[in-house]
């Protein structure tokens, strides 16, 4: 039976295969997963992503900041305002791709996921990855064909 499988991965009910590697659970004593260190470089990607998706909201209070700090008739300040939220709103579109990107940053996580084995007295790292969605569906598959 296969519990999870993708181009590097896949948990049989007797084996696990990783990148042409195979585990098989009868010669396996023992079983495990450690959180590794954070990856800052997620992180700042993170925050970039935010940073972006916020952008045009800076960009229209800029815009009505300097409208109010100008010396000029309130004809040209309200042009400078509506040109301000128009370009806030141009970036509508681009909100979208943004936001996924955004989004996929929480999916993978920031941490780095390891699954350990002892086979034959010796610890093994079988898979190390910072797809924290992934890890889980792997880390899960290992779980219940380990227990069949």
């Amino acid at each position: 039976m296969i519990y999870y499988s993708d181009r590097s991965v896949k948990v049989t009910s007797t084996s696990i295969h990783v990148d042409g590697e195979v585990y098989q659970f009868d010669q396996l004593s023992r079983i495990w997963h450690l959180r590794d260190q954070r990856s800052w470089r997620a992180v700042a990607g993170r925050g970039i992503w935010s940073l972006t998706s916020i952008s045009p909201l800076i960009a229209a209070v800029i815009g009505v900041v300097i409208a109010i700090q100008l010396d000029v008739s309130a004809g040209a300040r309200a042009v400078v305002v509506v040109a301000a939220i128009l370009v806030g709103l141009a970036a509508g579109p681009l909100m979208d791709p943004i936001l996924g990107k955004l989004d996929d940053s929480f999916d993978r996580g920031v941490y780095v996921h390891e699954i350990w084995v002892e086979r034959d007295g010796e610890e093994v790292r079988v898979l190390q990855t910072r797809d924290a969605s992934r890890f889980g569906r792997i880390y899960r598959a290992v779980q219940r064909a380990a227990e069949s």
